[in-house]
Protein backbone atom coordinates (compact mmCIF):
# COMPACT_ATOMS: atom_id res chain seq x y z
CA UNK A 1 0.00 0.00 0.00
CA UNK A 2 2.68 2.08 0.59
CA UNK A 3 4.20 1.73 -2.67
CA UNK A 4 0.88 3.28 -4.32
CA UNK A 5 1.58 7.04 -5.92
CA UNK A 6 -1.13 9.01 -4.72
CA UNK A 7 -2.33 9.80 -7.82
CA UNK A 8 -3.06 6.41 -7.52
CA UNK A 9 -5.10 5.79 -4.30
CA UNK A 10 -6.72 9.11 -5.20
CA UNK A 11 -7.88 7.76 -8.61
CA UNK A 12 -9.69 4.74 -7.07
CA UNK A 13 -10.24 3.46 -3.23
CA UNK A 14 -9.09 0.26 -2.90
CA UNK A 15 -7.89 -1.92 -0.01
CA UNK A 16 -5.10 -4.29 0.47
CA UNK A 17 -6.46 -6.97 2.40
CA UNK A 18 -4.35 -8.86 5.25
CA UNK A 19 -3.47 -11.81 2.35
CA UNK A 20 -1.88 -9.21 -0.50
CA UNK A 21 -4.71 -9.04 -2.38
CA UNK A 22 -7.09 -5.81 -3.42
CA UNK A 23 -10.22 -5.05 -1.90
CA UNK A 24 -12.68 -2.42 -3.60
CA UNK A 25 -16.11 -1.43 -2.05
CA UNK A 26 -18.02 -3.87 -4.19
CA UNK A 27 -15.64 -6.54 -2.59
CA UNK A 28 -17.14 -5.72 0.65
CA UNK A 29 -19.46 -8.74 0.41
CA UNK A 30 -16.93 -11.32 -0.31
CA UNK A 31 -17.04 -14.01 1.77
CA UNK A 32 -13.59 -14.42 3.44
CA UNK A 33 -11.60 -13.25 6.60
CA UNK A 34 -11.62 -10.41 7.59
CA UNK A 35 -10.14 -7.28 5.34
CA UNK A 36 -7.41 -5.92 7.37
CA UNK A 37 -4.88 -6.86 9.79
CA UNK A 38 -3.13 -3.94 11.94
CA UNK A 39 -0.20 -3.50 13.95
CA UNK A 40 1.13 -0.84 15.59
CA UNK A 41 3.72 -0.76 13.07
CA UNK A 42 1.28 -0.14 10.45
CA UNK A 43 0.24 3.31 12.15
CA UNK A 44 1.13 6.66 11.83
CA UNK A 45 5.05 7.04 13.97
CA UNK A 46 4.47 9.40 17.28
CA UNK A 47 6.73 12.22 17.72
CA UNK A 48 9.17 12.09 21.09
CA UNK A 49 9.33 10.91 23.04
CA UNK A 50 6.89 7.93 21.79
CA UNK A 51 9.46 7.80 18.52
CA UNK A 52 11.15 4.82 20.34
CA UNK A 53 9.30 1.34 19.04
CA UNK A 54 9.26 0.22 23.34
CA UNK A 55 7.67 3.29 24.59
CA UNK A 56 3.86 2.39 22.61
CA UNK A 57 2.09 -0.32 23.94
CA UNK A 58 0.84 -2.46 20.97
CA UNK A 59 -2.44 -4.38 19.99
CA UNK A 60 -3.52 -7.48 22.58
CA UNK A 61 -4.75 -10.07 20.72
CA UNK A 62 -8.24 -11.09 20.85
CA UNK A 63 -10.02 -13.81 22.05
CA UNK A 64 -10.68 -16.43 19.53
CA UNK A 65 -14.49 -17.60 20.45
CA UNK A 66 -15.02 -13.48 19.60
CA UNK A 67 -15.37 -13.85 16.22
CA UNK A 68 -17.55 -17.39 16.47
CA UNK A 69 -20.45 -15.37 18.46
CA UNK A 70 -20.00 -11.59 16.59
CA UNK A 71 -18.61 -10.53 13.28
CA UNK A 72 -15.14 -9.25 13.30
CA UNK A 73 -14.50 -9.73 9.99
CA UNK A 74 -14.04 -5.87 8.80
CA UNK A 75 -10.77 -5.29 10.94
CA UNK A 76 -10.63 -7.84 13.51
CA UNK A 77 -12.62 -5.40 15.98
CA UNK A 78 -16.04 -5.72 17.36
CA UNK A 79 -17.65 -1.98 17.97
CA UNK A 80 -21.54 -3.34 17.81
CA UNK A 81 -21.69 -5.84 20.64
CA UNK A 82 -24.96 -6.94 20.39
CA UNK A 83 -24.78 -8.40 16.83
CA UNK A 84 -24.88 -11.54 16.78
CA UNK A 85 -23.97 -13.69 13.59
CA UNK A 86 -26.73 -14.86 11.74
CA UNK A 87 -26.60 -19.07 11.98
CA UNK A 88 -29.55 -19.56 9.19
CA UNK A 89 -29.91 -18.50 5.08
CA UNK A 90 -33.21 -17.23 6.90
CA UNK A 91 -31.71 -15.20 9.57
CA UNK A 92 -28.90 -13.86 6.20
CA UNK A 93 -31.62 -13.07 4.18
CA UNK A 94 -33.98 -11.26 6.70
CA UNK A 95 -30.93 -9.08 7.81
CA UNK A 96 -30.39 -7.94 4.34
CA UNK A 97 -34.08 -7.47 3.49
CA UNK A 98 -34.51 -5.02 6.81
CA UNK A 99 -31.59 -3.23 5.90
CA UNK A 100 -32.45 -2.37 2.62
CA UNK A 101 -35.91 -1.20 4.00
CA UNK A 102 -34.23 1.11 6.25
CA UNK A 103 -32.10 2.74 3.27
CA UNK A 104 -35.35 3.30 1.59
CA UNK A 105 -36.97 4.86 4.99
CA UNK A 106 -32.92 7.05 5.19
CA UNK A 107 -34.23 8.12 1.24
CA UNK A 108 -37.55 9.27 1.85
CA UNK A 109 -38.41 12.70 2.92
CA UNK A 110 -41.48 11.49 4.54
CA UNK A 111 -39.35 9.77 7.29
CA UNK A 112 -35.97 11.90 6.87
CA UNK A 113 -36.91 15.15 5.52
CA UNK A 114 -34.70 17.11 8.02
CA UNK A 115 -31.86 16.49 6.23
CA UNK A 116 -32.62 15.72 3.24
CA UNK A 117 -30.61 17.98 1.06
CA UNK A 118 -27.35 17.42 2.58
CA UNK A 119 -27.54 13.80 2.08
CA UNK A 120 -28.87 13.86 -1.56
CA UNK A 121 -25.79 16.34 -1.89
CA UNK A 122 -23.21 13.88 -0.58
CA UNK A 123 -24.86 10.68 -2.41
CA UNK A 124 -24.53 12.16 -5.64
CA UNK A 125 -21.85 15.02 -5.93
CA UNK A 126 -18.88 13.44 -4.43
CA UNK A 127 -16.22 14.03 -6.94
CA UNK A 128 -13.52 11.46 -5.12
CA UNK A 129 -10.92 14.83 -4.70
CA UNK A 130 -10.33 13.19 -1.09
CA UNK A 131 -10.13 16.80 0.89
CA UNK A 132 -12.25 15.00 3.41
CA UNK A 133 -9.15 12.02 3.52
CA UNK A 134 -6.79 15.02 4.48
CA UNK A 135 -8.91 16.18 7.34
CA UNK A 136 -9.60 12.89 9.09
CA UNK A 137 -7.72 12.17 11.97
CA UNK A 138 -8.91 8.49 11.61
CA UNK A 139 -7.58 8.20 8.20
CA UNK A 140 -4.31 10.22 9.29
CA UNK A 141 -3.19 7.33 12.27
CA UNK A 142 -4.04 4.49 10.45
CA UNK A 143 -0.99 5.83 8.31
CA UNK A 144 -3.64 6.51 5.96
CA UNK A 145 -5.31 2.84 5.45
CA UNK A 146 -7.56 2.82 2.43
CA UNK A 147 -10.17 0.94 4.86
CA UNK A 148 -10.44 4.43 6.81
CA UNK A 149 -11.19 6.55 4.17
CA UNK A 150 -13.89 8.77 5.32
CA UNK A 151 -15.13 8.21 1.32
CA UNK A 152 -15.27 4.24 1.76
CA UNK A 153 -18.27 3.44 3.92
CA UNK A 154 -19.93 6.20 1.33
CA UNK A 155 -19.25 5.10 -1.53
CA UNK A 156 -20.53 1.29 -0.59
CA UNK A 157 -23.38 2.94 0.65
CA UNK A 158 -23.75 5.00 -2.28
CA UNK A 159 -23.54 1.85 -4.87
CA UNK A 160 -26.21 -0.22 -2.91
CA UNK A 161 -28.55 2.65 -3.57
CA UNK A 162 -27.59 2.48 -7.20
CA UNK A 163 -27.78 -0.89 -7.55
CA UNK A 164 -31.21 -1.15 -5.63
CA UNK A 165 -33.04 1.64 -5.65
CA UNK A 166 -34.67 3.97 -8.07
CA UNK A 167 -34.34 7.92 -8.96
CA UNK A 168 -37.11 8.20 -6.56
CA UNK A 169 -35.34 6.31 -3.66
CA UNK A 170 -37.91 3.35 -4.00
CA UNK A 171 -36.83 -0.08 -3.26
CA UNK A 172 -36.14 -2.33 -6.98
CA UNK A 173 -36.93 -5.79 -5.17
CA UNK A 174 -34.23 -7.69 -6.48
CA UNK A 175 -31.67 -4.85 -7.55
CA UNK A 176 -31.07 -3.42 -11.20
CA UNK A 177 -30.58 -5.73 -14.49
CA UNK A 178 -26.15 -6.46 -13.69
CA UNK A 179 -25.48 -5.10 -16.84
CA UNK A 180 -26.70 -1.37 -15.98
CA UNK A 181 -25.57 -1.51 -12.30
CA UNK A 182 -22.08 -1.81 -13.97
CA UNK A 183 -22.73 0.78 -16.26
CA UNK A 184 -24.04 2.85 -13.11
CA UNK A 185 -21.74 2.20 -10.57
CA UNK A 186 -23.63 -0.50 -8.62
CA UNK A 187 -21.70 -3.45 -9.55
CA UNK A 188 -21.78 -4.71 -5.41
CA UNK A 189 -23.29 -7.92 -4.11
CA UNK A 190 -25.19 -7.31 -1.32
CA UNK A 191 -25.24 -9.86 1.74
CA UNK A 192 -25.14 -10.19 4.91
CA UNK A 193 -21.29 -9.78 5.45
CA UNK A 194 -21.55 -6.49 3.18
CA UNK A 195 -24.20 -5.32 5.85
CA UNK A 196 -22.89 -6.98 8.75
CA UNK A 197 -19.14 -5.08 8.07
CA UNK A 198 -20.79 -1.47 6.82
CA UNK A 199 -22.80 -1.44 10.29
CA UNK A 200 -18.52 -2.27 11.68
CA UNK A 201 -17.60 0.89 9.69
CA UNK A 202 -19.74 3.13 10.49
CA UNK A 203 -18.21 2.96 14.41
CA UNK A 204 -15.00 3.51 12.45
CA UNK A 205 -16.05 7.35 12.84
CA UNK A 206 -15.70 9.92 15.40
CA UNK A 207 -18.25 12.05 13.33
CA UNK A 208 -16.84 14.74 14.17
CA UNK A 209 -17.37 16.63 11.52
CA UNK A 210 -14.05 17.61 10.33
CA UNK A 211 -14.40 16.42 6.98
CA UNK A 212 -17.49 18.25 6.13
CA UNK A 213 -16.07 21.57 7.08
CA UNK A 214 -13.44 20.88 4.63
CA UNK A 215 -15.53 19.85 1.84
CA UNK A 216 -15.49 22.40 -1.25
CA UNK A 217 -19.33 20.81 -2.17
CA UNK A 218 -20.25 20.88 1.47
CA UNK A 219 -20.76 17.49 1.35
CA UNK A 220 -20.81 15.14 5.08
CA UNK A 221 -19.30 12.15 4.83
CA UNK A 222 -20.09 11.65 8.67
CA UNK A 223 -23.74 12.26 8.40
CA UNK A 224 -23.35 8.72 6.12
CA UNK A 225 -21.98 7.26 9.35
CA UNK A 226 -24.46 8.57 11.34
CA UNK A 227 -26.96 7.45 9.02
CA UNK A 228 -25.51 3.81 9.18
CA UNK A 229 -26.04 3.78 12.60
CA UNK A 230 -29.49 5.27 12.49
CA UNK A 231 -30.24 1.83 10.22
CA UNK A 232 -28.85 -1.05 12.31
CA UNK A 233 -30.59 0.65 15.82
CA UNK A 234 -33.87 1.79 14.54
CA UNK A 235 -34.07 -1.12 11.55
CA UNK A 236 -32.48 -3.93 12.71
CA UNK A 237 -32.32 -3.24 16.39
CA UNK A 238 -28.35 -3.43 16.91
CA UNK A 239 -26.46 -0.87 18.59
CA UNK A 240 -23.25 -0.78 20.90
CA UNK A 241 -25.10 -1.82 24.61
CA UNK A 242 -23.26 1.33 26.54
CA UNK A 243 -24.76 3.62 23.86
CA UNK A 244 -28.13 2.13 23.65
CA UNK A 245 -29.12 -0.71 26.90
CA UNK A 246 -26.56 0.72 29.33
CA UNK A 247 -27.13 4.02 27.74
CA UNK A 248 -30.14 5.67 26.33
CA UNK A 249 -32.41 3.14 28.29
CA UNK A 250 -31.10 3.01 31.29
CA UNK A 251 -31.11 6.93 31.41
CA UNK A 252 -35.15 7.35 30.97
CA UNK A 253 -35.48 4.13 33.29
CA UNK A 254 -33.75 5.68 36.40
CA UNK A 255 -32.52 8.93 35.23
CA UNK A 256 -29.43 8.85 34.20
CA UNK A 257 -26.87 7.07 31.23
CA UNK A 258 -24.49 6.10 34.57
CA UNK A 259 -27.97 3.93 36.51
CA UNK A 260 -27.71 6.45 39.45
CA UNK A 261 -31.32 7.10 40.30
CA UNK A 262 -32.38 9.95 42.54
CA UNK A 263 -31.59 9.19 46.33
CA UNK A 264 -27.95 7.79 45.33
CA UNK A 265 -27.70 11.53 43.34
CA UNK A 266 -29.24 13.65 46.09
CA UNK A 267 -26.37 11.88 48.24
CA UNK A 268 -23.71 12.63 46.55
CA UNK A 269 -24.46 15.97 45.82
CA UNK A 270 -25.04 16.17 49.61
CA UNK A 271 -21.58 14.51 50.06
CA UNK A 272 -20.11 17.24 47.29
CA UNK A 273 -21.16 19.98 49.22
CA UNK A 274 -19.56 18.80 52.92
CA UNK A 275 -16.57 18.48 50.93
CA UNK A 276 -16.36 21.93 49.05
CA UNK A 277 -17.39 23.23 52.88
CA UNK A 278 -14.54 21.42 54.69
CA UNK A 279 -12.21 22.10 52.11
CA UNK A 280 -12.93 25.19 50.58
CA UNK A 281 -15.38 26.69 53.41
CA UNK A 282 -12.45 28.60 55.36
CA UNK A 283 -14.85 27.96 58.17
CA UNK A 284 -17.21 31.01 57.13
CA UNK A 285 -18.61 29.22 53.83
CA UNK A 286 -20.82 26.83 53.72
CA UNK A 287 -21.80 25.47 50.25
CA UNK A 288 -25.56 24.66 49.17
CA UNK A 289 -26.46 23.39 45.81
CA UNK A 290 -30.18 24.12 45.21
CA UNK A 291 -32.04 21.74 44.46
CA UNK A 292 -35.35 21.53 42.44
CA UNK A 293 -36.02 25.29 42.99
CA UNK A 294 -39.08 26.37 41.16
CA UNK A 295 -39.05 29.75 39.53
CA UNK A 296 -35.19 29.75 39.16
CA UNK A 297 -33.48 31.27 36.55
CA UNK A 298 -30.88 29.00 35.80
CA UNK A 299 -31.80 25.08 35.71
CA UNK A 300 -27.37 23.67 35.26
CA UNK A 301 -27.61 20.58 33.69
CA UNK A 302 -24.30 18.51 34.34
CA UNK A 303 -23.23 15.17 32.52
CA UNK A 304 -24.21 12.88 35.63
CA UNK A 305 -21.06 10.70 35.18
CA UNK A 306 -19.09 14.04 36.67
CA UNK A 307 -20.54 12.92 39.56
CA UNK A 308 -19.02 9.46 39.30
CA UNK A 309 -15.85 10.00 37.71
CA UNK A 310 -15.03 13.88 38.04
CA UNK A 311 -17.05 15.51 41.30
CA UNK A 312 -14.61 18.17 41.37
CA UNK A 313 -16.20 19.48 38.37
CA UNK A 314 -19.86 19.89 39.71
CA UNK A 315 -18.51 20.65 42.84
CA UNK A 316 -16.54 23.71 40.80
CA UNK A 317 -20.05 25.02 39.40
CA UNK A 318 -21.70 24.82 42.97
CA UNK A 319 -18.82 26.80 44.24
CA UNK A 320 -18.92 29.17 41.03
CA UNK A 321 -22.48 30.15 40.67
CA UNK A 322 -22.90 30.20 44.46
CA UNK A 323 -20.10 32.92 45.03
CA UNK A 324 -21.59 34.80 42.07
CA UNK A 325 -24.98 34.84 43.59
CA UNK A 326 -26.75 33.23 40.59
CA UNK A 327 -30.24 32.58 40.96
CA UNK A 328 -29.91 29.18 40.08
CA UNK A 329 -30.96 25.19 40.75
CA UNK A 330 -30.16 21.28 39.99
CA UNK A 331 -33.80 18.94 39.51
CA UNK A 332 -33.61 15.87 40.56
CA UNK A 333 -36.55 14.16 38.45
CA UNK A 334 -35.79 11.58 35.48
CA UNK A 335 -33.04 13.09 32.86
CA UNK A 336 -33.41 16.36 34.51
CA UNK A 337 -29.70 15.57 36.60
CA UNK A 338 -28.05 14.00 33.09
CA UNK A 339 -27.60 16.21 30.37
CA UNK A 340 -26.22 13.20 28.06
CA UNK A 341 -28.38 12.32 25.36
CA UNK A 342 -26.31 9.49 23.54
CA UNK A 343 -29.25 8.87 21.02
CA UNK A 344 -27.60 11.87 19.18
CA UNK A 345 -24.54 8.97 17.76
CA UNK A 346 -26.81 6.58 16.42
CA UNK A 347 -30.89 6.85 17.01
CA UNK A 348 -33.18 9.45 15.90
CA UNK A 349 -36.08 7.86 18.46
CA UNK A 350 -33.79 7.97 21.19
CA UNK A 351 -32.54 11.56 21.09
CA UNK A 352 -36.13 12.83 20.34
CA UNK A 353 -37.35 10.42 23.71
CA UNK A 354 -34.34 12.21 26.14
CA UNK A 355 -34.68 15.78 24.64
CA UNK A 356 -38.37 16.25 25.25
CA UNK A 357 -37.60 14.42 28.81
CA UNK A 358 -35.02 17.39 29.50
CA UNK A 359 -37.30 19.98 28.60
CA UNK A 360 -40.49 18.84 30.17
CA UNK A 361 -38.50 18.89 33.39
CA UNK A 362 -37.47 22.57 33.06
CA UNK A 363 -40.94 23.34 32.12
CA UNK A 364 -42.21 21.92 35.12
CA UNK A 365 -40.10 23.95 37.43
CA UNK A 366 -40.21 26.89 35.48
CA UNK A 367 -36.97 28.14 35.37
CA UNK A 368 -35.82 30.79 32.46
CA UNK A 369 -33.06 28.77 30.51
CA UNK A 370 -31.03 25.73 30.41
CA UNK A 371 -27.69 26.15 30.78
CA UNK A 372 -25.58 23.52 29.51
CA UNK A 373 -21.92 22.50 31.91
CA UNK A 374 -19.34 20.64 30.87
CA UNK A 375 -20.28 18.19 28.03
CA UNK A 376 -19.79 18.66 24.17
CA UNK A 377 -22.68 16.30 22.97
CA UNK A 378 -25.09 17.55 25.07
CA UNK A 379 -24.84 20.92 23.73
CA UNK A 380 -25.64 20.26 20.59
CA UNK A 381 -28.23 17.71 21.31
CA UNK A 382 -30.09 19.79 23.62
CA UNK A 383 -29.40 23.13 21.75
CA UNK A 384 -29.90 22.29 17.96
CA UNK A 385 -31.40 18.80 17.44
CA UNK A 386 -34.10 19.35 20.60
CA UNK A 387 -35.48 21.95 18.10
CA UNK A 388 -36.16 20.11 15.43
CA UNK A 389 -38.36 17.33 18.23
CA UNK A 390 -39.72 20.13 19.82
CA UNK A 391 -40.18 23.44 17.90
CA UNK A 392 -42.08 26.81 19.18
CA UNK A 393 -42.71 28.35 22.01
CA UNK A 394 -43.11 25.61 24.97
CA UNK A 395 -38.90 25.44 24.11
CA UNK A 396 -37.12 26.73 27.41
CA UNK A 397 -34.31 28.62 25.98
CA UNK A 398 -30.45 26.68 25.76
CA UNK A 399 -27.56 28.30 26.56
CA UNK A 400 -23.91 27.47 26.50
CA UNK A 401 -22.09 27.80 30.24
CA UNK A 402 -19.04 29.32 28.37
CA UNK A 403 -20.32 32.69 27.73
CA UNK A 404 -21.59 32.82 31.25
CA UNK A 405 -18.22 32.14 32.85
CA UNK A 406 -16.53 34.09 30.40
CA UNK A 407 -19.12 37.47 31.50
CA UNK A 408 -18.89 36.40 35.45
CA UNK A 409 -14.73 36.62 35.13
CA UNK A 410 -14.38 39.48 33.04
CA UNK A 411 -17.02 41.33 35.16
CA UNK A 412 -14.62 40.69 38.30
CA UNK A 413 -17.22 38.63 40.20
CA UNK A 414 -14.17 36.62 41.52
CA UNK A 415 -10.83 37.95 42.97
CA UNK A 416 -8.45 36.25 40.79
CA UNK A 417 -4.63 36.09 40.71
CA UNK A 418 -3.20 33.73 37.41
CA UNK A 419 -0.13 33.13 39.39
CA UNK A 420 -1.77 30.52 41.31
CA UNK A 421 -2.50 28.47 37.56
CA UNK A 422 1.94 28.50 37.31
CA UNK A 423 1.91 25.51 35.51
CA UNK A 424 1.83 24.27 31.47
CA UNK A 425 -2.22 23.73 30.23
CA UNK A 426 -2.84 22.72 26.90
CA UNK A 427 -6.41 23.38 25.72
CA UNK A 428 -8.57 20.72 23.52
CA UNK A 429 -11.57 22.09 21.70
CA UNK A 430 -14.09 19.63 21.85
CA UNK A 431 -15.88 18.85 18.56
CA UNK A 432 -19.45 19.37 19.26
CA UNK A 433 -19.87 23.12 20.62
CA UNK A 434 -16.55 24.63 19.21
CA UNK A 435 -16.67 23.32 15.13
CA UNK A 436 -20.47 22.33 15.17
CA UNK A 437 -21.63 25.22 17.58
CA UNK A 438 -19.01 27.82 17.10
CA UNK A 439 -18.23 28.38 20.68
CA UNK A 440 -14.08 29.09 20.63
CA UNK A 441 -13.85 32.64 22.10
CA UNK A 442 -15.04 32.88 25.44
CA UNK A 443 -12.91 29.51 27.02
CA UNK A 444 -10.12 31.23 25.55
CA UNK A 445 -11.14 34.78 27.21
CA UNK A 446 -11.31 33.00 30.09
CA UNK A 447 -7.70 30.99 30.26
CA UNK A 448 -6.18 34.56 29.22
CA UNK A 449 -7.34 35.88 32.29
CA UNK A 450 -6.82 33.37 34.90
CA UNK A 451 -3.74 31.76 33.73
CA UNK A 452 0.21 33.40 34.88
CA UNK A 453 1.45 35.07 31.84
CA UNK A 454 4.71 34.66 30.28
CA UNK A 455 6.06 31.62 31.92
CA UNK A 456 4.51 28.52 30.06
CA UNK A 457 2.40 28.83 26.45
CA UNK A 458 2.91 29.66 22.92
CA UNK A 459 1.88 31.99 20.23
CA UNK A 460 2.31 34.68 22.77
CA UNK A 461 -0.92 33.21 25.22
CA UNK A 462 -0.01 32.23 28.79
CA UNK A 463 -1.64 28.50 27.58
CA UNK A 464 -0.75 26.00 25.01
CA UNK A 465 -3.01 25.80 21.50
CA UNK A 466 -2.56 22.70 19.56
CA UNK A 467 -1.27 23.32 16.41
CA UNK A 468 -4.95 23.08 14.97
CA UNK A 469 -7.10 24.74 17.43
CA UNK A 470 -10.79 26.25 17.26
CA UNK A 471 -12.88 24.86 14.31
CA UNK A 472 -10.31 23.41 12.75
CA UNK A 473 -9.51 21.01 16.00
CA UNK A 474 -9.02 17.41 15.62
CA UNK A 475 -11.36 14.81 18.30
CA UNK A 476 -10.10 13.66 21.03
CA UNK A 477 -10.65 10.10 19.48
CA UNK A 478 -13.72 9.83 22.52
CA UNK A 479 -16.57 11.48 20.26
CA UNK A 480 -19.69 9.88 19.25
CA UNK A 481 -19.59 7.16 22.22
CA UNK A 482 -16.15 5.83 20.97
CA UNK A 483 -15.44 6.87 25.03
CA UNK A 484 -17.55 4.84 26.96
CA UNK A 485 -17.71 1.71 24.23
CA UNK A 486 -15.32 -0.98 26.49
CA UNK A 487 -16.65 -4.03 24.87
CA UNK A 488 -14.70 -6.82 24.06
CA UNK A 489 -11.55 -5.51 21.45
CA UNK A 490 -12.79 -2.07 20.71
CA UNK A 491 -11.05 -0.51 23.38
CA UNK A 492 -7.96 -1.57 21.58
CA UNK A 493 -8.74 -0.14 18.32
CA UNK A 494 -9.89 3.29 19.94
CA UNK A 495 -6.71 3.96 22.01
CA UNK A 496 -4.29 3.33 19.35
CA UNK A 497 -6.25 4.75 16.26
CA UNK A 498 -8.71 7.32 17.32
CA UNK A 499 -7.21 9.11 20.14
CA UNK A 500 -3.98 8.72 18.28
CA UNK A 501 -3.88 12.73 16.71
CA UNK A 502 -5.02 13.63 19.86
CA UNK A 503 -2.00 12.35 21.14
CA UNK A 504 0.53 13.65 18.93
CA UNK A 505 -1.15 17.33 18.98
CA UNK A 506 -0.75 17.16 22.64
CA UNK A 507 3.23 16.08 22.94
CA UNK A 508 3.94 18.99 19.84
CA UNK A 509 1.60 21.33 21.94
CA UNK A 510 3.89 20.87 25.06
CA UNK A 511 6.82 20.07 23.26
CA UNK A 512 9.83 17.58 24.85
CA UNK A 513 11.68 19.78 26.83
CA UNK A 514 8.25 20.72 28.65
CA UNK A 515 6.93 16.96 28.22
CA UNK A 516 9.39 15.22 29.82
CA UNK A 517 10.30 17.66 32.54
CA UNK A 518 8.67 14.87 35.31
CA UNK A 519 9.20 17.63 38.19
CA UNK A 520 6.51 19.79 36.15
CA UNK A 521 2.68 19.21 36.73
CA UNK A 522 0.85 19.54 32.94
CA UNK A 523 -2.86 20.01 32.71
CA UNK A 524 -4.76 18.72 29.61
CA UNK A 525 -7.94 20.74 29.94
CA UNK A 526 -10.63 19.70 27.86
CA UNK A 527 -14.09 21.27 29.01
CA UNK A 528 -16.37 18.01 27.92
CA UNK A 529 -17.15 14.77 30.38
CA UNK A 530 -16.54 12.46 26.92
CA UNK A 531 -13.46 13.92 26.27
CA UNK A 532 -11.92 13.97 29.73
CA UNK A 533 -12.77 10.15 29.13
CA UNK A 534 -10.64 10.33 26.06
CA UNK A 535 -7.96 11.79 27.68
CA UNK A 536 -8.03 9.59 30.88
CA UNK A 537 -7.76 6.30 28.15
CA UNK A 538 -4.80 8.41 26.58
CA UNK A 539 -2.99 8.77 29.95
CA UNK A 540 -3.72 5.50 30.86
CA UNK A 541 -2.82 3.40 27.53
CA UNK A 542 0.51 6.03 27.29
CA UNK A 543 1.09 5.64 30.40
CA UNK A 544 1.37 9.88 30.50
CA UNK A 545 1.33 9.75 34.27
CA UNK A 546 5.40 8.81 33.99
CA UNK A 547 5.28 12.44 32.61
CA UNK A 548 3.15 14.02 35.08
CA UNK A 549 0.21 14.63 33.03
CA UNK A 550 -3.27 15.24 34.17
CA UNK A 551 -6.53 16.30 32.70
CA UNK A 552 -9.80 17.93 33.70
CA UNK A 553 -12.27 20.62 32.83
CA UNK A 554 -12.03 24.43 32.55
CA UNK A 555 -14.21 25.37 36.01
CA UNK A 556 -11.03 23.67 38.04
CA UNK A 557 -8.82 26.62 36.82
CA UNK A 558 -11.08 29.00 37.48
CA UNK A 559 -11.48 28.47 41.06
CA UNK A 560 -8.12 27.68 41.48
CA UNK A 561 -7.23 31.07 40.37
CA UNK A 562 -9.48 32.39 43.34
CA UNK A 563 -7.62 34.21 45.81
CA UNK A 564 -10.67 33.31 48.48
CA UNK A 565 -9.28 29.88 48.80
CA UNK A 566 -5.75 29.24 50.42
CA UNK A 567 -5.79 25.47 49.10
CA UNK A 568 -5.24 24.70 45.95
CA UNK A 569 -8.10 23.36 44.26
CA UNK A 570 -6.18 21.04 41.68
CA UNK A 571 -5.62 17.82 43.78
CA UNK A 572 -2.38 17.15 42.12
CA UNK A 573 -1.21 20.43 43.15
CA UNK A 574 -2.08 19.53 46.96
CA UNK A 575 0.07 16.99 46.43
CA UNK A 576 3.05 18.71 46.03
Amino acid sequence: MGKWSSRRRNACTEIINRNGGIYRPRDMGNMSEQLIELTVADLKPLPAPFDKPEMEPGFKAPKADWNEKYNSELDGFIAIDTFLRPQTQEEKDELVQKFLRGVEKMLSCDTNGGIMQVLNLTMEYCAKCNTCSNACHIFEASNRNELYRPTYRAEVLRMIVKKYFDKNGKLIPGGKNDVVVKFIGGDIDLNWETVARLGELSYRCNLCRRCAQTCPLALDNGLIAREIRKIFSQELGYAPKPLHEKGTQLQLKTGSSTGMSKVPFLDTVEFLDEDATDLFGEGTTEYKTPMDVEGADILLLHNAGEFNAWPENPMAFTMLFQEAGLSWTLSSDICGYDNVNYGLWYDDAQCKKVAIKQNEVAKKLGVKRIVIAECGHAHKAAAIMADRYYPGSDRVPVQSFLPLMRDLVKAGTYKIDPNRNDFPVVLHDPCNYVRQMGIVKPQRDILKMIMKPGHYGNMGLPYYEMKDHGVNNYCCGGGSGFAIMQSMSFPQWRNNIAHRKKLEQILEAFGPEVMENTDVPKYICAPCSNCKGAMRDIIEHYRLDRFNVHYGGLVELIVNAMTKYSTPYMEFLRDE
